[in-house]
């Protein structure tokens, strides 16, 4: 673990998170039991028996993708992320333009769930007999998390690696419980037949299975503080992404064991909310389902912390680059984080929850819903240029990847992603339960801001001409400064560099 001398400024803590760490800040980060008991239903209900599949599928075209993304993560060391990997493959004001989708994707997708805390606790003690307004929960959740990300990033992944463990053991328990019991009628796979994988509420299953995923690719956010990163961020990327499949999967498929094929999209038409409690009651005791409520707030908790952290690193970057007041990048001497990034990013937080407490909306229908789509429409839209990016980078570099990684595997998860895309957009209605007049508007947030952020790069080119052409630079070292980046010609390659340390690839040049 680096520590800075008494004549530099802190850093970030790097050689310190695990393959398993990153792994929980992901995985946290697209919190399952909340989308199992919250989401999972409505799936259940739209895409029948064979919705399991939904999931599966979604998790293959993301392990589609991964394949080009880690790749590109061998040779790509800045600190951006997303929009890094975009400018090497696709240029600066694409770059740039992505820089910001990711600022409004991650933010979306953190504080529409501020919501989600406040409701789902409200309910949690309305159960109970208690009455809990969600705003002063909000709140206080704002304030806990930033807690979090203020202390030191392996404080984090302890954190989150405890809720993480509690929230898939109780769907571990009451997947357990249906399978000891033999379900309602006996176990059955009738549901992975064509006939029903292949429904006209096929793609609405879909386009909520991809939004289940969110957040997955975050695990290159962290390549500063990773220890060997060149392995780390891979396998970390390759293990959530396939937990994540498979889990969604089989939970998916023991809920409906619990309740016999031919009953369950009664039963989530008659309770979607209360599916998954009524089955764990059933199967392993009230209690359980009592326990199923607690940790779906802590779940919440653990997806903000993840959430929390990734913008936190964002903000960061761009503020190492120029783009950001430089304010945002200070690093706590102590506990090495961003913590100025991470007020600010709270205080955001705060302003959006109580514009819409003051307006009177729904903490969840209006608040989550209303927040979170646009959030999640931005991340999707990362992707889809993450993945085209990948071919053009190795197109203009010399390397020893095989085409599978470069080309095929990139390609296919481009036009992949390109489908799933349309499917939330066209199902958006689905999600957000609101009037066409504001699906219009929140559909359309995310490639606005792509196209201000591309004003934006224009802008930087004419009137601060160093920072545009510093923008996602490599570090001379892995964990180095970003505002020192690395000469980018080819000549300064070693002739030693070998694939196991990869020479950083020459500055992008694509509509510079």
């Amino acid at each position: 673990m680096s520590s800075p001398t008494p004549d530099e400024p802190p850093g970030l803590r790097t050689g310190t998170l695990t393959t398993a760490d990153i792994s929980f800040f992901v995985v946290s980060a697209a919190a399952p039991l909340t989308v199992m008991a919250g989401v999972a239903p409505v799936a259940i209900l739209l895409g029948g028996i064979g919705a399991p599949v939904g999931y599966l599928l979604a998790g293959l075209t993301l392990t589609v993708f991964a394949v080009g993304f880690t790749t590109m993560s061998r040779h790509v060391r800045s600190a951006g992320a997303f929009y890094a990997y975009i400018t090497r493959g696709l240029g600066r004001p694409v770059g740039i333009a992505a820089a910001l989708v990711a600022m409004l994707g991650y933010n979306g997708m953190e504080i529409g769930v501020y919501g989600l805390l406040g409701s789902a606790t409200s309910d949690t003690a309305a159960a109970l007999g208690h009455d809990v307004p969600w705003l002063p929960v909000s709140l206080a959740g704002l304030l806990l998390i930033w807690y979090g990300g203020y202390r030191s990033i392996d404080f984090g992944a302890k954190v989150l690696g405890v809720l993480l463990v509690a929230e898939t053991g109780i769907l571990v328990l009451l997947a357990g419980g249906v399978l000891l019991d033999g379900g309602a009628h006996g176990l059955s796979l009738g549901g992975l037949a064509p006939a029903h994988v292949l429904t006209g509420g096929t793609a609405a299953v879909l386009a909520f299975a991809f939004a289940a995923f969110t957040g997955f690719e975050s695990t290159v956010i962290y390549r500063r503080e990773a220890k060997d990163p060149d392995r780390t961020i891979p396998r970390a990327t390759y293990i959530a992404v396939a937990f994540l499949g498979l889990f969604y999967a089989f939970v998916v498929w023991t809920v409906i064991q619990a309740f016999g094929e031919d009953k369950v999209v009664q039963a989530a038409a008659d309770d979607p909310g209360g599916l998954f409690f009524a089955a764990i009651t059933t199967y392993v005791g009230a209690w359980a389902a009592d326990l199923m409520h607690l940790l779906i707030i802590t779940s919440v908790l653990a997806s903000l912390l993840a959430f929390h952290n990734a913008i936190n690193r964002y903000t960061l970057s761009l503020s190492e680059e120029g783009v950001l007041p430089k304010a945002l990048g200070r690093i706590h001497p102590r506990h090495r984080s961003p913590y100025v990034a991470g007020a600010a990013q709270t205080v955001l937080g705060a302003l959006v929850v109580l514009a819409f407490a003051l307006a009177g909306a729904d903490p969840y229908q209006q608040l989550l819903l209303w927040v979170n789509t646009p959030g999640m429409i931005g991340l999707m839209i990362l992707q889809l240029l993450a993945a085209l990016a990948v071919p053009c980078f190795f197109r203009r570099i010399d390397h020893r990847e095989g085409v599978l990684r470069t080309v095929v595997a990139p390609v296919a998860a481009f036009l992949l992603l390109a489908g799933a895309i349309g499917l939330v957009t066209a199902h958006v209605d689905l999600f957000t339960g609101a009037s066409t007049t504001v699906n219009t508007v929140l559909v359309s947030l995310a490639p606005a801001v792509f196209l201000l952020g591309l004003l934006l790069a224009y802008r930087l080119r004419r009137t601060r001409p160093e920072t545009y052409a510093r923008f996602a630079a490599e570090p001379a070292t892995e964990g180095a400064d970003p505002s020192c980046p690395h000469p980018t010609s080819s000549s300064s390659t070693p002739a030693s560099a070998t694939p196991s340390s990869p020479a950083p690839p020459p500055s992008p040049s694509m509509a510079d």
